[in-house]
């Protein structure tokens, strides 16, 4: 059984504000996001002796998440938001058309299906190769490429106005 490399704490340590930034953006809660990360870094130092010194560290987590995120779908919790009089109102000021279009930027990412989001996210947000994406969620590159490809085109009309706000269901 091979020993915890001496840095490798630190390595994990320091991957904790990407992972929160890619677990918010991919869950959307807060709250669901933060424990999302938690359960990450959790069961990422419970495996410091599996990750190979030399490798990228942060590739290593984002695969542990995505992996407890699919664990997390397959249980099909119902997410909600609590709301009440106590919740605050965004802060208007003279940039209110900036928050709007970030907010209509969540908004767009959020009805995205699941896995093109996680690889829009992977890409643009984290600046991930698609060799390293494929490698992570366990496809091929040209499904990463195609996924992308489709969640640009999707994120772009529904930013214009083009598309469709409701999921198409299937009817029999």
């Amino acid at each position: 059984m091979s020993s915890v490399p001496d840095d490798a704490a630190h390595h994990l340590l320091a991957c904790v504000p990407r992972l929160r930034r890619y677990a918010r953006a991919l869950v959307g809660d807060r709250a669901a996001a933060e424990d999302l990360v938690q359960d990450t870094v959790e069961r990422g130092w419970g495996g410091l002796r599996s990750w190979q010194r030399g490798t990228d560290m942060r590739a290593w987590l984002f695969s542990i998440m995505h992996n407890l995120r699919v664990d997390q779908g397959r249980r099909g919790t119902l997410q909600t938001e609590p709301l009440d009089d106590e919740t605050p109102l965004p802060a208007t000021s003279g940039h209110i058309s900036i928050g709007l279009e970030l907010r209509d930027l969540d908004t767009a990412l959020r009805l995205l299906p699941e896995e093109q989001r996680a690889i829009l996210l992977l890409v643009g947000l984290e600046e991930m190769r698609y060799e390293d994406v494929a490698s992570l969620l366990g496809i091929p590159v040209g499904t990463v490429m195609s996924r992308l490809s489709r969640a640009r085109e999707k994120l772009r009309a529904l930013m214009e106005g083009r598309a469709s706000v409701l999921p198409l269901k299937a009817v029999k």
